[in-house]
């Protein structure tokens, strides 16, 4: 049985699990412990992780923040690990974080997915999720 979490402590376990579950996702390098607490400690951020018999299976971060027009959230980084795929781990993660942004006030919930992901993108339009039509820019800032 799956259970959904939230991660409270930046320990050697979960410092594992994510390190196993980023490569599946990006080619991004896994966080540090060091960085995993930063986050984990972060009042904006949520760290969930999905539990099936003990062992870490998926996470999610949830990122909720103020703005000018109201409350919003950002859900990042969903990742389930390849062996777990298809038991409904991350609609687990992703129901569990739109309750904790709800609680919060959040009015909107937003994420974005490649569209080769298209288990993912089916998941979040079966959660309720509409897609925008709209232009996502990023600008790589200089490393310092």
């Amino acid at each position: 049985m799956t259970t959904i979490e939230v991660a409270e402590t930046a320990d050697a376990g979960l410092a594992e699990a994510v390190s196993v579950l980023i490569p599946q996702l990006s080619s991004s390098s896994p966080p540090s412990r060091e960085v995993l607490a930063r986050l984990i400690a972060d009042p904006a951020t949520t760290l969930l992780v999905a539990r099936d018999g003990g062992r870490i299976v998926g996470m999610l971060t949830l990122a909720v923040f103020t703005v000018p027009t109201g409350v919003r959230a950002w859900v990042e980084d969903v990742v389930v690990d390849d062996a777990a795929r298809g038991a409904g781990v991350a609609s687990a993660l992703v129901t569990a974080a739109l309750e904790h942004a709800a609680r919060q006030g959040a009015r909107t919930v937003d994420l974005t997915s490649r569209p080769e992901r298209e288990a993912a993108n089916r998941l979040y339009l079966r959660l309720g999720f509409e897609r925008r039509e709209t232009n996502v820019y990023r600008r790589t800032l200089d490393e310092r």
